[in-house]
């Protein structure tokens, strides 16, 4: 393990085999100081955050995930679908908001193919030129891109047309595949997910990537899942940040796995950020920890937060997160990474500091 530690602190990659080792035997204060050391080496003291909002048209889905809090089947008095003009009706709504991201999400709607997608983002972008629209996850796009008949390429470029800017990282889950059988049988597979986002990368988009761990996977299936995505950014280079996403048993249908504990985020936290030497950013999402957790994870290696979100999102809440509303203010997450012995600086999509 000491050893193990020296390579990291000299910042030399380690393998698959060592990261378990350093994740099974290191204790926490350590874990945390190479997370934080190998974090100090990307970002200084900074830790990002914007101000963004979500818009997510739909929780009808075709997939029915055994993880999942959000969906629901059509018919339920919980099913919200949203018409085009009340999604840009919402997006008027927070014209003025000074929000620099837009960010779209939800359920993949059984009707909707890119074409209807495309006019969605034209329209937001008709309302607010100047926001940045990360848009879809590569299971969404995935479908949407096949209900049009065409190429994951082409479907992309119509996107990229059309003003999308960017690409969340949603639907990876956990990548090894007799896991996901057991989990989401019905969602696209983890070669999907990889074409999506490979061909996102050489077409110029950047992306995020994410994991869904704490619940039936082992830490073999977590470090196998950072392995792969570290390959891919050798190859591409275009994820922007890295996000672990706690799984969450309210209201689904693996409620009785249960949920990790706060030491086991913050060790995940750590490891990604010690694996991931390539992805320039590991993101604690706020809204997913709560508040007094996300201010501990800054200190086992996450430099961005996310943003103000402004009580735009349900996902989480669904599943029975801290926050039934979220909502960030700027002196809130100023005072976060204060508390935390770091400098909160305001970034746009792809993280060029924002100065004002």
């Amino acid at each position: 393990m000491e050893q193990i530690a020296a390579k990291v602190r000299a910042g030399e990659r380690i393998s698959g085999e060592e990261a378990l080792v350093l994740w099974r035997e290191a204790p926490l204060w350590l874990l945390g100081e190479l997370a934080t050391e190998a974090k100090r080496k990307v970002s200084s003291d900074k830790v990002y955050f914007n101000r963004n909002f979500h818009l997510e048209p739909t929780n009808l889905c075709v997939f029915n995930c055994k993880f999942c809090s959000y969906r629901r089947p059509k018919g339920s008095p919980e099913v919200w679908d949203y018409t085009m003009e009340q999604m840009e009706q919402i997006v008027r709504d927070r014209a003025e908001s000074g929000a620099t991201e837009i960010h779209i999400v939800g359920g993949v709607h059984p009707e909707h193919d890119i074409y209807y997608y495309a006019e969605l983002i034209r329209r937001v972008k008709a309302i607010m030129p100047e926001v940045a629209v990360k848009a879809f996850t590569a299971v969404e796009l995935s479908y949407m891109i096949r209900k049009a008949g065409l190429t994951t390429e082409e479907g992309l470029r119509l996107l990229i047309e059309a003003g999308m800017e960017a690409i969340p990282g949603g639907g990876a889950e956990i990548f090894d595949e007799q896991v996901r059988a057991k989990i989401c049988p019905e969602k696209g597979s983890t070669a999907e997910w990889f074409e999506v986002h490979d061909a996102a990368h050489r077409l110029g988009l950047k992306t995020n990537a994410t994991i869904l761990y704490g619940h039936i996977e082992t830490l073999e299936h977590r470090v196998d899942h950072l392995l792969r995505l570290r390959a891919q950014q050798d190859c591409t280079g275009g994820f922007n940040a890295f996000i672990p996403l706690k799984y969450r048993n309210f209201g689904n249908s693996m409620s009785e796995v249960g949920e990790v504990s706060i030491v086991e985020d913050l060790r995940m936290l750590a490891m990604s950020r010690i694996v991931l030497d390539n992805v320039p950013h590991i993101k604690a999402y706020w809204v997913m920890y709560g508040k007094q957790t996300t201010e501990l994870a800054l200190s086992f290696g996450a430099d961005d937060i996310d943003g103000t979100i402004e009580d735009s999102t349900k996902i989480y809440s669904m599943a029975g997160a801290a926050d039934s509303r979220p909502v960030m203010t700027i002196a809130e997450i100023e005072r976060i990474a204060a508390s935390a012995g770091f400098r909160a600086v305001e970034r746009d999509t792809f993280y060029n500091e924002i100065v004002k």
